[in-house]
C-alpha cells in the first residue's frame, strides 16, 4: 500500500507530464488539420501539410538540448527546481502558439515564430520526462520501480486524451470557418490553467532519496554530459535506439493517421478523432499491464514480445488502416496503440536503470529525446511521403524497419530488473 506522501509524488510525476504531453499533442493535432494553412503561403494542400510536419519536427530537435540543460542542473542542484522551470518554459511557449498571428497577417515572420515557439516548447519537454520518471522510480520501494515508473508514462495517454478530446468538442460545436479562424487557439490558450495546476502540486515536493544520498556520498558531477558520453556511451547508444520504435508507432498512429484518414480516406475530422479516442485507451491499458509484467518477468522480455508486435503491426498498415473500412481502421489503431503502451511502460524505469543516480537525469533525458529525433521528429513527414510515393504498404516497412533496430538494442541490453546502481 503507498502511503500519502508516495501518492503525492506519484501523482506530482503524473501530473506533471500529463500537462506536457497534452501541450504537445495540441500541436501534432493542430498540425494535422490546420497548421498549414494558416503559418504558410497558399499553395496545394499536400505541401502545406508537409511544411507543418516539419515544425512538428523542430521541437524534436530542441529536445535533446533542454534534455542537456536540465539534466545538468537536474545532477547537480536537484530534480525539484528543474522540473518546475521545464514546466514553466513549455507551458509558456504552448500559450503563445495560440496568440501567434498567421501568415495572412505577418507573413513570414508567422512559420518563423511559430519554430521558435516549437523550438521553446521542445527546450521544455526534453528537461521534462527525465525528471519525471526519476522522481517516481528513485521513491519506489525494492521490487516496483517499472510499476512506479508508469505513472509519467500514463501522462502520455491522457494529455493525449485530453488533448484530442477538446479538439473534438470544438469540431463538433463550431462551423469549420470559426474552427479555423479562432477555434483551433483554445487549446493553446487553455495550458496556461494546466501549468498553473502542475506548478502547485510540483512546488510542494522534496527531493528524491536516491539523489540526496548521491550528493552526501561525494560532490556532483562537474558535467554530467560530459560523463555519459564518455563513461556510458553503450547504455546511451542502447537506450536511445530501444525508443525509436515507441516513437515511430506511437505518431504513425496518431498525427499521421490523423492526416492520411482525413485527407485521403475521407473520414470527416469529428469521426477520426473519436477513433484516436478510443484506440489511445488502449495505450493507457496496455502502461500499467506491461510495468507489472516488467518487475515480475524482468524489463527485457517485456519489451522484445513488445516489438516483435510492433514489426508485424507494419505488414497489417496496408490490409487495416488502408482499406478505409471503419472497423478495420480503428482495429489497427486500438493495435497500434496498445503496442506502443506496451513497449512505452518499461521505459519509465529502463532507461533511468541504464545509468547511476550522479547522472541519472541526464542519461535518462538525453536518451529518450535523442530517441525522438530518429524516431518521432521525421516519423509524420516521411510517412506522408511515403504514402504519396509508394502507397500506405511502404509506411509500414518504414514502421517494421524502426521495431527492428529497438528489438536488436533491447537484445543487446542488460538485464536491470534488481539492480540498484548500473556500473560507473
Amino acid at each position: 500500500m503507498t502511503t500519502p506522501s508516495a501518492r503525492r509524488i506519484l501523482i506530482a510525476s503524473f501530473v506533471g507530464t500529463a500537462i506536457e504531453f497534452y501541450d504537445f499533442y495540441i500541436y501534432a493535432t493542430a498540425a494535422a488539420l490546420v497548421i498549414g494553412p494558416i503559418f504558410f503561403p497558399p499553395g496545394e494542400a499536400g505541401v502545406q501539410t508537409l511544411q507543418a510536419f516539419a515544425t512538428f519536427a523542430v521541437a524534436f530537435l530542441a529536445r535533446p538540448v533542454g534534455a542537456a540543460a536540465f539534466g545538468h542542473f537536474g545532477d547537480r542542484i536537484g530534480r525539484k527546481a528543474t522540473l518546475v522551470a521545464s514546466l514553466m518554459i513549455m507551458g509558456v511557449s504552448t500559450v503563445l502558439i495560440g496568440c501567434l498571428p498567421g501568415y495572412a497577417t505577418i507573413g513570414w515572420r508567422a512559420p518563423a515564430l511559430l519554430c521558435l515557439l516549437r523550438f521553446g516548447q521542445g527546450v521544455g519537454f526534453g528537461g521534462e520526462w527525465g525528471g519525471a520518471a526519476l522522481l517516481a522510480v528513485e521513491n519506489a520501494p525494492p521490487g516496483r520501480r517499472a510499476l512506479y515508473g508508469v505513472f509519467p508514462q500514463l501522462g502520455a495517454p491522457v494529455g493525449f486524451l485530453s488533448a484530442n478530446l477538446l479538439f473534438l468538442a470544438l469540431s463538433v460545436s463550431l462551423t469549420p470557418q470559426a474552427f479555423e479562424a479562432w477555434g483551433w487557439r483554445l487549446p493553446f490558450l487553455a495550458s496556461a490553467v494546466l501549468v498553473g495546476v502542475g506548478l502547485y502540486v510540483r512546488l510542494k515536493l522534496t527531493e528524491t532519496p536516491a539523489f540526496r544520498a548521491a550528493l552526501e556520498a561525494a560532490p556532483p558531477e562537474r558535467v554530467p554530459l560530459a560523463t555519459i558520453l564518455t563513461r556510458h556511451r553503450r547504455a546511451t547508444v542502447l537506450g536511445t535506439l530501444a525508443m525509436v520504435a515507441a516513437y515511430a508507432v506511437f505518431y504513425l498512429s496518431t498525427v499521421f493517421a490523423l492526416s492520411y484518414g482525413t485527407a485521403t480516406l475521407g473520414y470527416d475530422r469529428k469521426t477520426f478523432l473519436l477513433f484516436e479516442c478510443v484506440a489511445i485507451l488502449f495505450m493507457a491499458l496496455a502502461i500499467p499491464l506491461s510495468g507489472a509484467a516488467a518487475d515480475r518477468f524482468g524489463r527485457k522480455p517485456v519489451m522484445l514480445s513488445g516489438l516483435a508486435a510492433t514489426a508485424a503491426l507494419g505488414g497489417l498498415i496496408g490490409p487495416m488502416l488502408g482499406s478505409g473500412a471503419s472497423a478495420l481502421v480503428l482495429g489497427y489503431l486500438c493495435l497500434a496503440l496498445f503496442a506502443m503502451g506496451w513497449i512505452f511502460g518499461p521505459m519509465g524505469a529502463l532507461l533511468p536503470e541504464l545509468f547511476p543516480t550522479r547522472v541519472r537525469y541526464t542519461g535518462a533525458s538525453v536518451t529518450y529525446n535523442l530517441a525522438g529525433i530518429v524516431g518521432a521528429s521525421g516519423a509524420p513527414f516521411a510517412a506522408q511521403w511515403l504514402a504519396g510515393w509508394g502507397g500506405i504498404g511502404s509506411v509500414g516497412l518504414y514502421l517494421a524497419l524502426a521495431a527492428g533496430i529497438s528489438l536488436a538494442a533491447v537484445a543487446a541490453m542488460p538485464e536491470t530488473r534488481g539492480q540498484t546502481e548500473p556500473r560507473d
